[in-house]
């Protein structure tokens, strides 16, 4: 005989007893997603410190802001950009956090299309540290300085008790003279336009993953951080129209995607087998169960150029060092406006969304 006992109601269910590895929206108080480049760190921009300084310029949340310096014609127009950096471990294959802090604002300032030209320094040490520590990350930042052609024009140095600091913190801020004619910014990408990224992606995460973790795969994996704006100056030598410049630092190509394709009310399409994504990356990633397109990287950059120049730009980019491995790796569409996908290797179709934080925090 059929058991026809009504079913016992389920409890009632309290979202606030979840738990879940990615902080919920309303979370309140900072965690660590809040930095990670994500969806969680643009709400922290919008909500937080966006509303609190409300000012046009800003609203713009660029890589870097376009100052005016006065009105009308010819106005001479300066780019300016600030950038903390907390990665642990200091010192990893390829960098540290010295020359990390030095071409990670360089590239901000050239995603405007800016020549860098002075930064600032400013050190949080944390008491106890080496003075030969310190001595070898302020070594690496002058090194970096020469070789981006950028002088290191003032600084400052705080310091804080033992155990309140990861030996020590750095902030840069950075100056550039953007160029008659250049209009670069993440509202100008149209349907049309190709994407091209600069080089093979996800190795800056991967190369400090691996040390702070004690993660082998099979090879070292190296950080490509390095300074882009003679990589940007050569594109723009064969066309002042670039339409968007962005380097894929926290988030990786996924998050600066996403803001791009939000910010100008188009889709993005990519073609998986387009991305380079190198061995060592890909292995990594299978492993751990992470996505590349989500990777940091800090010596590539993203950008969206109208179809009829593209062919041109890509050459110039391979024929510059720091694009030697230059590619395209999709388009701009009218379809899907903010959204962006990705065709498959196996036919089918996924989107690609904005990350809710950094799947490797500190690392940078």
């Amino acid at each position: 005989m059929a058991d026809t006992a009504t079913p016992t109601s389920p409890a009632p269910v309290d979202p606030a007893s979840w738990t879940c590895p990615a902080p919920l929206h309303d979370q309140p108080v900072v965690v660590m997603g809040h930095g990670g480049g994500g969806a969680l760190s643009a709400e922290l921009v919008e909500q937080v410190f966006a509303l609190a300084y409300g000012n046009a310029t800003l609203a713009a949340l660029t890589d870097s802001a376009v100052l005016h310096l006065g009105s009308g014609p010819g106005t001479a127009r300066l780019a300016f950009s600030t950038d903390s950096y907390v990665v642990r471990p200091l010192f990893f294959p390829g960098g540290c956090i010295g020359d990390l802090a030095v071409n990670g604002t360089v590239n901000d300032l050239a995603m405007s299309g800016a020549r860098p030209a002075f930064l600032s320094a400013a050190f949080v040490l944390e008491e106890g540290v080496e003075l030969e520590v310190v001595g070898r990350v302020a070594r690496a930042m002058g090194a970096a300085a020469r070789a981006a052609d950028v002088v290191v024009a003032t600084g400052d140095t705080k310091v804080v008790e033992k155990g309140h600091g990861d030996g020590l913190y750095v902030t840069t801020s950075g100056i550039g003279v953007v160029p008659d004619g250049v209009d670069i910014r993440p509202q100008r990408a149209a349907p049309g336009d190709v994407v091209i990224v600069s080089g093979p992606v996800g190795l800056h995460g991967v190369a400090v993953m691996s040390v702070r973790e004690g993660l082998e795969f099979g090879v070292e994996v190296t950080s490509d951080t390095a300074p882009l704006a003679g990589l940007v100056a050569a594109m723009l030598a064969v066309t002042p129209d670039v339409h968007v410049l962005r380097d894929p630092t926290r988030g990786g190509l996924a998050a600066a995607l996403n803001e791009i394709a939000r910010a100008s009310g188009t889709g993005v399409r990519l073609a998986e087998r387009a991305v380079p994504v190198p061995e060592p990356v890909a292995n990594a990633c299978g492993f751990l169960g992470l996505d590349p397109l989500c990777i940091a990287n800090e010596g590539r950059l993203v950008a969206f150029v109208p179809r009829a120049a593209a062919d041109a730009v890509l050459e110039a980019m391979r024929a510059h060092p720091q694009g030697t491995g230059a590619t395209v790796i999709g388009e701009c569409v009218a379809e899907h406006p903010g959204t962006v996908v990705v065709s498959t290797a196996l036919g089918g179709t996924r989107v690609v969304d904005l990350p809710l934080g950094e799947q490797l925090p500190r690392i940078c």
